[in-house]
């Protein structure tokens, strides 16, 4: 097995990310924005040859040169990459790839968690992750005490609004129990044991919901890995494809029947999204409800705006767009550190 140097690539690095950017070219892919250590491999002139990427718990942006196909590099990086997630902490890791090359990776310890035909292959490195979440999930689940049923909402919630609430009240008076899944990915203004907080308090007076943290296997628009897609509408497809192969499995050991998401008709992402749920949980015996969005005059509620009334200093802006627990929050000392966050963002509209 050839031996070459790895090294860590720093974000100023340019010349050595235009290589690597070449490199994934010729493998069809793009550098994913979503990075958070960069590695690469140099040849004895100091080429970059195999690079790879993590970015939390995944392992992300593969590729080596056509030249040196069968030296054994690719093992090399991912080898290297987990000793990095070992010393940051990160023993469970994840990692999605095309269909082509999922047993390469199966041969060097990875599982198969779920798969979208022709696109991609979404994989852990722990032989019963998945079943082991879906066993915990199991011990919380509710028999349907009528005809209506368990359902489910999975919501981000950056931050928690009336419109939330409102999605929340209505999939709540319509099931017998409603699992309420809260995004626990930390890739939000709002952080998430911030927004946890905000969702529960806001939906305290509804009395027949139990709430769950995604974990690792719900992931959110922001850090669906987009590299080796070709284009917003694959992106789009296959995470809301991948999104219910997972929840088809979540549903089952819990019990659901529904699942309920809200309207967005100003998104084209969130409305192929949703339109796809409502194709294909039905072939499942999942029923989607698409909720039309809660408005106060004539405007739609959205978290972006209350993002954007607090990146303007408008506070009493929001007053009309949250719960009162939401509200009560942002007008508290606690949240300086979020809202200087969010005033100092350069865009808080689409995050």
């Amino acid at each position: 097995m050839a031996e070459y140097l790895i090294s860590h690539v720093l974000p100023n690095d340019t010349s050595t990310l235009a290589q690597i950017d070449e490199l994934l070219f010729e493998e069809g892919i793009t550098r994913d924005k979503n990075l958070d250590y960069i590695c690469v491999m140099y040849d004895e002139d100091y080429h970059v040859i195999a690079t790879g990427s993590c970015f939390g718990h995944t392992l992300r942006c593969f590729a080596v040169s056509s030249k040196h196909q069968g030296e054994g590099l690719l093992n090399q990086i991912l080898s290297h990459l987990i000793d990095i997630q070992f010393q940051r902490g990160n023993s469970h890791l994840f990692l999605y790839t095309k269909i082509s090359t999922a047993k390469f990776f199966g041969d060097l310890g990875f599982y198969e968690i779920a798969r979208v035909n022709d696109r991609l292959v979404f994989m852990e490195n722990q032989k019963n992750g998945f079943a082991q979440y879906l066993q915990n999930l199991e011990a919380q689940k509710c028999e349907a005490k009528s005809d209506r049923g368990n359902a489910a909402v999975v919501m981000n919630a950056n931050p928690f609004t009336l419109g939330h609430l409102y999605l929340v009240e209505q999939a709540a008076s319509q099931c017998d129990t409603l699992h309420l899944f809260m995004v626990s990915e930390d890739s939000s203004l709002v952080p998430f044991s911030v927004r946890k907080k905000l969702i529960m308090d806001g939906t305290a007076h509804i009395q027949n919901i139990v709430y769950h943290e995604s974990g690792d296997y719900m992931i959110s628009n922001a850090t669906f890995p987009s590299y080796f897609l070709k284009d917003e509408t694959s992106v789009i497809t296959s995470h809301a494809k991948l999104d219910i192969a997972i929840f088809i499995e979540i549903a089952s050991a819990l019990h659901i029947r529904a699942r309920y998401v809200g309207e967005e008709p100003t998104s084209q992402v969130t409305g192929i999204y949703n339109q796809i749920m409502a194709n294909e949980l039905p072939k499942h015996g999942i029923e989607c409800h698409i909720i039309p969005r809660k408005m106060i005059n004539g405007q739609v509620i959205s978290a972006s705006t209350v993002r954007k009334a607090i990146h303007d200093k408008d506070l009493e802006k929001i007053r009309d767009l949250v719960p009162a627990s939401t509200y009560t929050y942002f007008t508290s000392n606690e949240a300086k550190d979020i809202i200087d966050k969010i005033q100092n963002a350069h865009n808080v509209i689409h995050y």
